[in-house]
């Protein structure tokens, strides 16, 4: 049984000169209680967009999302901070994302605060055990968020977002703002935490190399749809899109040649004009008559594995009955 499910699921932005801006169009996505979703794209593909509509951070336009069984886009604000206590998010911005006037023990008790859970005392101590476990210094919670390091801070919203026990973290671009060295040690510590305290996680990315060490799965967005979900192994041994080749050719590799670079031409098209057909049928190095016409729908292809799903024309999904 799925945690958390979406059916399609769409978010619609009011544009400049009355054009809609879709950011995510007609996304249904499943993840399991301990199961790690990495989400992948070009940056504005809508893939934050999509993390927060999930938690109802920002109203998705149409569609519907399942947490635990119950369907939370019909809950009012009272019925959503009850299910706030099971779902959290950590922010690409560590810094941005903590109150600089309040210190560091407040911080990662304010979700305490707010739900109304412990006294004083029962709190101080479950601070004190969230440090400890995303391995802060013992004297963190007497400090400010500007006497840490960007590593540290993230370790912060880390803690604040575990303070609740959440079945779900949705992990923003949680690490692509920290230097490449420290990147790794927080996906590190963000994989022992699943483990430890099995719980499910949406990673959101731009960058496959890190997707690929974290998740159970992965689904790769263009231009607010899903174009491939599947395995984490396959989709990093055999994808089938040709934009997540795209994604994958550009991870350097020991040994790679210049000429296994896919290079895609073209920019991302406009979300407020996106073209008819596949969206990505203008940079495709492999684009048919078809593409330029015909929305291809996201399914498993008739000559694919099981689980592993793709959205485009060279792979006609198989038919039903």
């Amino acid at each position: 049984m799925s945690l958390l499910s979406a059916r399609n699921l769409s978010k619609v932005f009011p544009g400049k000169g009355g054009a809609p801006i879709r950011a995510v169009t007609d996304v249904s996505l499943d993840v399991a209680p301990g199961e790690v979703l990495g989400l992948v794209g070009e940056s504005g593909c809508g893939k934050s967009t999509l993390g927060r509509s999930l938690l109802r951070l920002i109203e998705p336009t149409s569609g519907e999302i399942t947490f635990d069984g119950q369907d939370i886009t019909v809950l009012g604000k009272a019925g959503m901070k009850k299910i706030r206590r099971d779902m959290q998010i950590v922010f690409q911005d560590p810094f941005g994302s903590l109150n600089p006037t309040h210190r560091v023990g407040h911080v990662i008790a304010e979700p305490l605060i707010v739900q109304g859970v412990g006294d004083k005392a029962t709190r101080r101590a479950r601070v004190a055990e969230l440090i400890d476990l995303v391995g802060l210094p013992e004297d963190a919670a007497g400090r400010y968020p500007h006497e840490f390091s960007g590593g540290q801070r993230q370790r912060i919203a880390i803690a604040r977002a575990l303070a609740l026990d959440p079945k779900l973290i949705v992990a923003d671009e949680a690490v692509s703002a920290l230097d490449v060295s420290i990147q790794s040690q927080i996906v590190n510590l963000i994989s022992d935490l699943r483990a430890r305290l099995n719980l499910a996680i949406v990673f959101i990315s731009h960058d496959l190399s890190v997707i690929r060490h974290v998740s159970d799965r992965i689904a790769v967005m263009y231009l607010g749809r899903v174009v491939e979900i599947g395995p984490a192994e396959r989709i990093m041994e055999n994808p089938q899109h040709p934009y997540t080749r795209a994604l994958l050719s550009a991870i350097p590799r020991i040994g790679a040649r210049r000429e296994d670079r896919v290079r895609l031409n073209g920019e991302v098209p406009d979300p407020s004009a996106p073209p008819p057909g596949c969206a990505f049928h203008g940079r495709c190095p492999q684009v048919m008559e078809v593409c330029r016409k015909t929305l291809p729908p996201l399914g498993q292809p008739a000559d694919g594995e099981a689980h592993h799903e793709v959205a485009c024309h060279l792979h006609p999904v198989a038919a039903h009955g």
